[in-house]
């Protein structure tokens, strides 16, 4: 760690390729996440791939990892010559017993821009949900070019549960933006967005920093509506230090009723230094709507290579010089 970093990782703020992070249920059920980039010896664009393909091939003879759906969108997301600044991304769930759940992350621009739209609509009817882009188009996609196709997703768990996600990055969003995004999923409070932007984010009318991200998961017999609705809010960008954003994230945590003692064990697992000295060590943090269940998930920089430095933290009123989301997204995340 005294080198600095082969390559530029979007996971994090300051190039580590990895990112921790908890998921709180509001049943009192917890989970350990870990994001992460695979990096071969010597990286590169195409390299990069190639070594996250070949750790699917290792997983898949470790574990019992559902396929198929991977496989019959994997030349979409795949190119000799990749563009953006990852190609395939990994989390790791973790519970209490039992092995890990995976997850896959794709990059829809992987091919430019110009053809994420076109990649991400394909890969939803190779899938057999031939109307979910059109719905999240609607809802999430309506802005031009201040809304940006950011992550497609799949769970690789053989569960009827098993999700196919999509991440769209929406800059210079009101919260009002996220609240009009939830309302594509039925039976959820959409109102519920509006409160959480109040609480992590004081009274930032508008978030010209890193984008608010919004993301829709859609699980087996969801044809074109999804079931989930998700928004991360990049806090760091959104506070003066971490001990404000502690302050705001336990002020959340408090109204979900999650005890709110887990921060302070999350913050002093992964550092020791002043929360003070620096924002950035409380990445984002996500709320997670659907009809039956509530959650939420605080994203922690392991802040390696020596977290975010102060100037990328001001903020920025145009997508062309913010940062997609990553742990910079999120998530993205």
């Amino acid at each position: 760690m005294s080198e600095p970093p082969l390559w530029p990782s979007d996971v994090a703020d300051d190039a580590t390729p990895i990112e921790f992070s908890i998921q709180f249920e509001d049943d009192g059920a917890r989970h350990l996440r870990i994001l992460a980039e695979t990096l071969p010896a010597h990286p590169g664009p195409a390299v990069n791939l190639q070594a996250a393909e070949d750790l699917i091939d290792s997983l898949a003879g470790r574990y019992d990892l559902s396929l198929d759906r991977l496989h019959s969108v994997r030349d979409l997301f795949s190119s000799a010559e990749p563009q953006g600044k990852f190609s395939w991304w990994f989390s790791f769930i973790f519970d209490a017993d039992g092995a890990p759940k995976f997850k896959v992350y794709f990059n829809p621009q992987v091919r430019g821009a110009d053809e994420a739209p076109h990649l991400v609509r394909e890969a939803f009817e190779r899938l057999g949900m031939p109307g979910a882009y059109d719905t999240v188009s609607k809802y999430a996609l309506q802005r031009g070019e201040v809304d940006h196709l950011t992550f497609f997703a799949l769970d690789l768990d053989r569960s009827p549960q098993s999700r196919v996600k999509l991440y769209i990055s929406q800059y210079a969003a009101q919260p009002t933006d996220a609240e009009f995004a939830a309302s594509a999923v039925r039976d959820i409070d959409p109102g519920q967005v509006r409160e959480f932007c109040s609480v992590l984010a004081g009274d930032t009318p508008i978030f010209l920093g890193r984008p608010l991200v919004s993301s829709y998961s859609f699980v087996e017999g969801d044809l074109d509506e999804p079931s989930n609705y998700s928004l991360y809010l990049p806090i760091r960008d959104y506070v003066r230090d971490d001990v404000v954003a502690r302050d705001r994230v336990l002020a959340h945590l408090r109204q979900r009723d999650i005890p709110p003692a887990f921060l302070d064990e999350l913050i002093s697992a992964v550092t020791d230094r002043p929360l003070e000295a620096n924002a950035g060590l409380l990445a984002h943090v996500s709320l997670r709507l659907s009809p039956n269940r509530t959650g939420t998930t605080v994203y922690v920089s392991s802040e390696a290579y020596g977290g975010t430095p102060p100037a990328q933290r001001v903020p920025r009123s145009s997508p062309n010089h913010s940062t997609p989301y990553s742990a910079n997204r999120t998530a993205i995340l």
